[in-house]
């Protein structure tokens, strides 16, 4: 069995590569790293290791690699010759590799193949590999397509593992937390599949997907963006700060409470759920720099993402969303020159102010309560005010 899988970065050796070589795929990474692709190619194999007490390591075997940059004919084989494709590169670099995998697939159409083709996008968004389709269905011709809806699948998945930015002295070594989740809409594939093990297949995955985004991510990135107000470089280091991790509890009590009302999910479980996941965050074997979670502020700030999604939604229901307004003004105040997508917020809020900015990247109009709140919270958690508004937060 063979699987080709794009991004040979840490989510892609740690977490996606490492399950799919345990069900006993042969893995062939893609991924514009020269440096990781040729260490891949060389050795055909790394390590994994688990951050926990007993510092377990596993490992992965079996495992090959091919340039995304210079072997795009060999990667567009690969993909003609596969019995899985999945992807760990980011939402915003489906499109760059959208093309290859259409030239797969249609080398893989034309010669006849008559074996089903299963292509997951393991990405944090909502419909990760629906917008996939989209992107390589727009490279097919319509007799292409026609065949690709018969003989390919895009299922959605829902894949949650903290894997902290890291450097060894082994490019290719990766530390992971030893929790993990991989959700996919089995309702999506074609019968006769090969499961991954590991993998959690489930009929319906928005309440999975919807549970995983806006616990962990909501909760991750209220940490960062709250740690880096009070100065804090790494989530741990805000983790150990219990008012903060009470703000943190806050934020994912309103989401959990749109979770329970519209997934109709047990409130003691995801209570539990939500005590885990703050747990995660803590995890001392871990180091994740708020810089690395907090980043890309843009995208969390957009309208179907992990602060104004959930927040809308309980705008719609009736219920609080004063905790995720103020994460969304952490989000506004992440001024981390390195983070283009921090850089242009800022810019932003100096060229065309504060209100015409919250709308422009929230897509919530002047004057709703929650734009109100976004302000409202904006202006306490400013730099000149930060701390001392911070603390009366905690103190009320």
């Amino acid at each position: 069995m063979k699987a080709v899988h794009f991004g040979a970065g840490n989510i892609g050796r740690g977490f996606i590569g490492l399950l799919l070589s345990q069900s006993g795929y042969e893995v062939t990474f893609v991924d514009v790293n020269e440096e990781v692709v040729r260490e891949l190619q060389e050795r055909g194999e790394y390590t994994v290791t688990l951050a926990s007490e007993g510092r377990e390591t596993v490992t992965v075997s079996n495992v090959n690699a091919l340039s995304g940059a210079f072997q795009r004919e060999e990667v567009a084989a690969a993909v003609a010759n596969s019995h899985l494709i999945t992807t760990a590169v980011g939402v915003s670099v489906l499109k760059h590799i959208a093309d290859v995998i259409a030239k797969g697939v249609s080398q893989r159409l034309s010669g006849g193949s008559s074996e089903p083709l299963h292509i997951i996008a393991c990405e944090n968004a909502i419909g990760g590999s629906a917008r996939l389709k989209e992107l390589v269905y727009a490279k097919l011709d319509e007799e292409t397509r026609s065949k690709a809806d018969t003989m390919i699948a895009f299922p959605n998945a829902a894949v949650d593992r903290i894997v902290p930015l890291q450097q060894h002295e082994d490019i290719l070594k990766v530390v992971v937390e030893p929790f993990y989740e991989w959700v996919v809409d089995s309702s999506q594939m074609i019968p006769g599949y090969k499961k991954v093990e590991g993998v959690h297949y489930v009929d319906n995955l928005e309440p999975y997907i919807e549970r995983k985004l806006f616990t962990v991510n909501t909760g991750h990135c209220s940490a960062a963006y709250l740690g880096y107000l009070q100065g804090y470089e790494t989530i741990q280091q805000a983790m150990e700060d219990e008012e903060l991790t009470a703000l943190v509890r806050e934020v994912l009590e309103e989401t959990g409470a749109v979770l329970v009302q519209k997934h109709g999910l047990d409130p003691k479980e995801h209570s539990k759920y939500i005590d885990k996941n703050l747990e995660r965050f803590r995890n001392p074997a871990l180091t994740d720099e708020v810089s690395r979670v907090g980043r890309s502020p843009v995208r969390k700030l957009s309208p179907a993402d992990r602060l104004v999604s959930p927040a809308m939604q309980a705008y719609d229901r009736n219920l609080s969303f004063s905790a995720l307004a103020r994460s969304m003004a952490g989000a506004l105040l992440f001024d981390v020159a390195e983070d283009p997508e921090a850089a242009e917020l800022q810019a932003s809020i100096a060229d065309a102010g504060l209100e015409a900015t919250v709308t422009m990247y929230t897509g919530i109009p002047a004057g709703h309560e929650i734009h109100e709140a976004v302000l409202k919270h904006y202006h306490e958690l400013s730099p000149a005010n930060a701390l001392k508004r911070l603390d009366e937060l905690k103190q009320a």
